[in-house]
């Protein structure tokens, strides 16, 4: 490993990935208070979390960390891995698109959600500096599923009725409700 990569590679946190139905996955997150090592640390631990686990989003109550913290990277190379601490949504757009959605809280199921094409929102950086970024397309729909974890939402929450009573087996065998 080089110096650099020791030096940007975050120390391993023992977290696991909570599984529906956990209830910690349906707690109401909150804000970071104060932007220190130990957040920055675990914010990145958050996001080497979420490649071994070969995802694109991670939110701090999928690990039943509490705060207002989420990771995305789209690419998997690490320099493009984007953490957010206190994302508020400003804004979306009135034009809106579907799409299938998985969770790595919601392992073996999918289903088509829809959700605004475009968002505009405010986040804190690692340097406790406010931020504001216009996303779209699929960045948009990644932090719009992720900013969900934050309230305690599941994308299967956001699933037509139909939809859901099509997976009630598959929810059930997660030990879900029937």
């Amino acid at each position: 490993m080089s110096e650099t990569e020791t030096e940007t590679a975050a120390p391993k946190e023992e977290w696991e990935i909570l599984i529906y139905p956990d209830k910690r996955l349906r707690i109401k997150s909150e804000p970071v208070t104060e932007v220190t090592d130990a957040i920055r640390r675990k914010g990145l631990a958050l996001m080497d979390l979420m490649h071994q686990a070969r995802g694109i989003g991670l939110a701090a109550p999928q690990v039943g960390w509490h705060v207002q913290i989420l990771a995305i990277n789209l690419s998997g190379k690490r320099q493009d891995g984007l953490v957010f601490l206190n994302p508020k949504i400003v804004s979306t757009s009135k034009a809106t698109f579907t799409a299938s959605e998985m969770c790595l809280s919601v392992p073996g199921i999918s289903g088509k959600i829809e959700r605004p094409r475009e968002a505009t929102i405010t986040s804190m950086n690692f340097d406790g500096e406010l931020n504001e970024f216009k996303l779209d397309g699929l960045l948009a729909r990644c932090f719009l599923h992720e900013y969900d974890h934050l309230e305690g939402v599941l994308f299967i929450d956001r699933l037509s009725s139909a939809k859901k009573l099509s997976i009630k087996k598959k929810l059930k065998r997660l030990g879900g409700p029937e």
